[in-house]
Parts: C-alpha cells; sequence; structure tokens
C-alpha cells in the first residue's frame, strides 16, 4: 500500500464519522422549528418548544461555566439506550393527577433557547433532567424549592441525608455580610447565630432559575411522546 492510498483511506475513515456525527447533525438541529400539538379533534394550535430566556438563559451560562455538566447530566435516555425513563422520577412523574402517566425521554426540543446542549459527560450526580419537579416534589419539605437549592450550593453535606454528597461547594456564588439591623431578603436560612449573613450573587440566583426550570412536566405533541401508555381502564360492553 502507497503512503498516498494510506494516507486517502486515513482521511476518509475520519471524515466520513466527522460529518456523520458533527456536520449533519449540526445542519439539522441549529435552527428546529417549533412542533404544533396538532390535536385537531379540540382545535388546539399550541405549538412545543421550551422556552428559556432571561435569567434563566443566565443560569444557564453560570451552569456551564461552573463545569456542572461534568458530574451531572440532562438526558433521559431512549429505552434501547439505558431504560432512563424507568428510574424514579427521571424522565417525569409515574402518576399526574392531570396527565396520568408523564414520563418521557429527551428529545432535542429540550434544549432549545441554549448555546450549548448540557447532555453531560458523567453521572457522577444524578442526572438533573428534571430536578424541577424532583426539588419540588422530594426536596424542599420545609422550605422553598429556591431556598433549598441555595443551601445545597453553598454547602451541599449541610444536612446527614446528604452527608455523602461529592458535589463541591459554590460558596464563591455567595456574598458574606454583616447583619446591620434588618436581614437582608433572600439570605440563607442557615442554623447559625452569628451576625453575618449569606446572600446569593446574581449568578447564584439565575442558576437557580435554570435548575428549577429543568422539568419534563409539559404536555408533547404525539411525535415526540415516547412515555409508556397508561393502560386502559376501559371495558368492552
Amino acid at each position: 500500500m502507497s503512503f498516498r492510498t494510506f494516507f486517502l483511506s486515513l482521511s476518509a475513515s475520519f471524515g466520513v464519522a466527522w460529518l456523520a456525527v458533527v456536520v449533519v447533525p449540526y445542519f439539522k438541529m441549529r435552527s428546529i422549528e417549533p412542533i404544533s400539538m396538532g390535536d385537531d379533534a379540540t382545535g388546539t394550535n399550541a405549538v412545543f418548544i421550551p422556552k428559556r430566556a432571561g435569567r434563566i438563559a443566565d443560569g444557564s451560562k453560570v451552569y456551564a461555566e461552573n463545569g456542572c455538566y461534568l458530574c451531572h447530566s440532562q438526558l433521559v435516555r431512549p429505552t434501547y439506550a439505558g431504560n432512563d425513563i424507568f428510574r424514579s422520577d427521571l424522565g417525569g412523574m409515574v402518576y399526574e393527577d392531570q396527565r396520568g402517566d408523564s414520563r418521557r425521554e429527551t428529545n432535542v426540543y429540550d434544549y432549545a433557547g441554549e448555546k450549548f446542549a448540557q447532555i453531560g459527560e458523567t453521572r457522577l450526580g444524578p442526572d438533573l433532567s428534571n430536578l424541577g419537579v424532583r426539588v419540588v416534589n422530594s426536596y424542599a419539605k420545609d422550605i422553598s424549592p429556591e431556598a433549598w437549592l441555595y443551601r445545597h450550593l453553598y454547602n451541599p453535606r449541610s444536612s446527614a441525608a446528604y452527608s455523602h454528597s461529592a458535589c463541591p461547594s459554590f460558596r464563591f456564588l455567595f456574598d458574606e455580610k454583616k447583619i446591620n439591623g434588618i436581614a437582608s431578603g433572600g439570605a440563607l436560612e442557615l442554623d447559625d447565630t452569628s451576625d453575618i449573613e449569606i446572600v446569593p450573587s446574581a449568578d447564584a440566583r439565575a442558576l437557580v432559575s435554570y435548575l428549577l426550570s429543568l422539568k419534563k412536566d409539559q404536555p408533547v405533541p404525539p411525535s415526540l411522546n415516547f412515555a409508556k401508555p397508561a393502560a386502559s381502564s376501559t371495558t368492552a360492553p
């Protein structure tokens, strides 16, 4: 085999893979259009596309800048690639009062509005695809969801239930201030009687807004709904 043939073969091997994995998906997904819900029976003309703007978009940048994607994924894998949809609360709720089984897999529209899709690299920490729902339903028992996330970001091992957490502290996203009279609104509720208060910075507030926006609770068109269908309760006459 000549060097020319070897070089061309090597270039073709890497080039075809690059085209298939990088170039083609980029041009297909760089400008996705909203999908109509398409329920002609009810006259619904709504479209499906998550909205991410303002502080939520800023929070996505904070999430990326601090490398949160290194330990957390945002990907509910299809059944043939990992069976994520049947993990507790990962892809939605098994039962909701209004919609029943709301679980579904991730689709390209879940990353709309983000410059980079926060798919993640590993799951050293839990998947965050549905974090907004989990915080409200499971984590924040006696405090608001925002307060729970602020406390976790400031000290991930603040409670015995999370003493094993490998999440680093993001204290640099908070400001320590001396209390002069009345404490600032939004200060962390810590078990501390000192005259120092911990106040979330603008970046911390943006990050928490972004984390709370991570939900799989919106209705999706039938073409994107891969959830296991609910068992029919009707009986034959």
